[in-house]
This record gives structure tokens, C-alpha cells and sequence, in this order.
């Protein structure tokens, strides 16, 4: 396969593009700059910085990946990166930003969507096959583990945890920690856990008895009248210890955030 490069393109002599590689009219790709084999990059789309960008990946029109960071506390000279995974998709006007301190990464997994107008800040994590739906705006050292979906136009702060098979409620205030395998939404002007994300774990080929156990889990957590502490042992002690509940359990003891 050959490389194909509109001749508006702009692509740097020391980029390194893959085989297959196809680069989109008026697309810049920086000196710094690696893309895996049968990746397309859009008309207008910049790639810039120490960004490493897996194969197959889909880069829409006029995004852009690899910027510098906003974070104030950057230094001239700094050395961060942005690694993006295979076969995930950046759509229109989506913005990366390079991590802020030397060494910093911005990651965004494989099999990822990260759809039109979001941005993902210094040290952002992203696992594999998370959604970003339109919009969603991930503020520095945001981590969402695999299998996530983020609803439209939601907003994390810095440093919360959206845990793995998750899902937000479009139009949500991320600002505290969110659980794995659980749907959470706004309510007023909080974000509150509704129960777990039955309808995306039946999809992904969890069983009916973890299912269950995670709806008992849930019961104990936030409708026992226990505070979190004692919850949490009734967790370990009443349900079916499958792993997703002992992840579960984990999760909510591991957070320095808080879970909401």
C-alpha cells in the first residue's frame, strides 16, 4: 500500500507515516509526529507535537491532536506526548493537548469514539473502547477506564475517575468519581448514581447472576441507610463475590475524590 498525501498537505520531512497512511487536503503533520499504517487524516486536521497515533485510526476534518497543553503550569521546553491507540476515531473539531510536565501523557485507548467538539486535557486517560459523545469536555488528569460511555456536552473536573463499563447521563457535572458498571445522571444539580448500566452490561455478555449481584451491591450502597464504610463490608460479606463486585467495592475505596 502507498502513502497518499494531497499536495496541500503539509506534512514535516521527519514525520513518520505508516503504510496506507492517507493525509487530507490542507491536513499539517508535525516533525514529531508518528501515524500507523491505514490511518486517514482529514482535510484540515492538525497533528502536531510528540504524538504517536496507532493504525487505522480515523482522523476527521479539522481536528486537533497534540497542541499545547492550557494548563498554565507549562514550561517552554517541556516534552509531553499524546498516544492514541488503534482503531479509534477522533471526529470534527476534537481537540488532544499534550500533557503539561516532562514526560506527561495524554492517552487515548484503541477502539475509541471521540466524537465532534470534545476535548481532552493534559494527562487525560482514556482506556480502550470508551465513548465520547458530542461535546464532552475532560479536564486535566481525567482517567475514564475501558468500556465508558460519556454523554453529550458532559463536563469532568480535573482529576475524577469514570470507572469501567460506566455510563453518563448526557449534560452531566462530573465532580467526584463515578463506579464502574453503574448509570449515573444529574439529578438537580448533582450527579447521583440511578443503578447499574443493565442495559450496556446485558449488551457486553455480562451474566444475569453478576447483574443481579450488582443490583444488591447498589441496594446496600445507597438505599440501606448504612453510611459508605459500613456498606461496603455488607458488600463484601451479604453478596455474590463475583469480580465485578469486588472491582466495585475497590473502586469506591480507592477514590480520593469521593464517589458520588
Amino acid at each position: 500500500m502507498n502513502i497518499e498525501i494531497h499536495p496541500t498537505a503539509m506534512v514535516d520531512k521527519n514525520a513518520q507515516l505508516g503504510e496506507g497512511v492517507k493525509v487530507g487536503p490542507y491536513a499539517t503533520i508535525g516533525a514529531n509526529v508518528k501515524v500507523g499504517e491505514g490511518t486517514t487524516i482529514g482535510q484540515g486536521a492538525i497533528l502536531d507535537g510528540h504524538t504517536t497515533i496507532g493504525a487505522n485510526c480515523q482522523i476527521f476534518p479539522y481536528a486537533l491532536i497534540g497542541m499545547k497543553t492550557q494548563d498554565l503550569k507549562y514550561q517552554e521546553g517541556s516534552v509531553s506526548y499524546v498516544e492514541i491507540g488503534d482503531r479509534t476515531v477522533i471526529r470534527e473539531f476534537a481537540t488532544v493537548h499534550l500533557g503539561t510536565k516532562d514526560g506527561e501523557k495524554t492517552i487515548i485507548g484503541s477502539d475509541c469514539l471521540f466524537m465532534a467538539y470534545c476535548h481532552a486535557a493534559h494527562g487525560v486517560i482514556l482506556g480502550d473502547h470508551v465513548i465520547c459523545s458530542n461535546s464532552v469536555q475532560l479536564a486535566g488528569d481525567v482517567h475514564i477506564q475501558d468500556w465508558a460511555i460519556i454523554g453529550g456536552c458532559a463536563a469532568a473536573h480535573q482529576f475524577c475517575t469514570v470507572g469501567r463499563h460506566a455510563m453518563i447521563g448526557g449534560m452531566s457535572k462530573i465532580r467526584q468519581d463515578a463506579p464502574p458498571f453503574m448509570l449515573s445522571d444529574m439529578s438537580d444539580s448533582s450527579m447521583r448514581v440511578i443503578g447499574p448500566n443493565v442495559v450496556g452490561l446485558t449488551r457486553r455478555g455480562f451474566s444475569r447472576d453478576v447483574i443481579t449481584a450488582l443490583k444488591e451491591a447498589f441496594r446496600l450502597i445507597y438505599h440501606s441507610g448504612l453510611n459508605r464504610s459500613q456498606a461496603l463490608e455488607r458488600v463484601e460479606n451479604d453478596v455474590e463475590p463475583f469480580d465485578e463486585v469486588k472491582e466495585l467495592v475497590q473502586f469506591y475505596r480507592n477514590s480520593t475524590r469521593g464517589v458520588c
